[in-house]
């Protein structure tokens, strides 16, 4: 008897590890660093997609790792769709020199996805959570969104030799 008494205890355990542990990572990704002087924190985002044809792929996965994570928490499709929104917004303008980095320091999406899913968690609405079809479509989205970035900085990369290589 004992044994299904600690059960709930064991699951709501796992749950507010779940959500710390995502909090660190959206923590570390959009407001680890402080600016000197300034009353404003960046994280390691904007800094990890600086890196020519790989860091935007690197930050679109981290990101796209807490929104998977969030899908265990059974949100609705809007929340979802949101949060997924949030990260296309955040890859698609990163790809962009300069600008896109600029950009990067002043949207967070890991922390607008964190606000999402704890609201939902503080007071779930009573809409449907997401189904499985749902969820990987979206998954299916996001490698996608992945897979054309990469592509898209190793060209870039690749014209950006090929031009080096033919000036010199």
């Amino acid at each position: 008897m004992e044994d299904r008494n600690r059960e709930p205890d064991r699951e709501q355990g796992s749950k507010l590890y779940r959500i710390q542990r995502l909090r660190r990572l959206s923590q570390l990704l959009d407001n680890a660093l402080p600016i000197p002087g300034l009353n404003y924190r960046v994280g390691l985002d904007p800094i990890i997609g600086l890196i020519p044809g790989g860091g935007d792929m690197v930050s679109a996965i981290l990101s796209a790792y807490i929104v998977l994570e969030a899908t265990r928490f059974r949100l609705p499709k809007e929340t979802l769709g949101r949060m997924v929104m949030n990260i296309l917004i955040d890859t698609l303008t990163g790809i962009v020199p300069v600008l896109g980095d600029i950009f990067d320091l002043t949207w967070k999406a890991n922390a607008m996805n964190m606000q999402l899913l704890e609201e939902h968690l503080q007071a779930p609405k009573s809409r449907e959570a997401a189904d499985r079809g749902f969820i990987i479509v979206m998954i299916i989205i996001l490698a996608l969104i992945v897979i054309g970035i990469t592509s898209f900085g190793l060209f870039l990369l690749w014209g950006l030799t090929a031009l080096m290589n033919s000036l010199f």
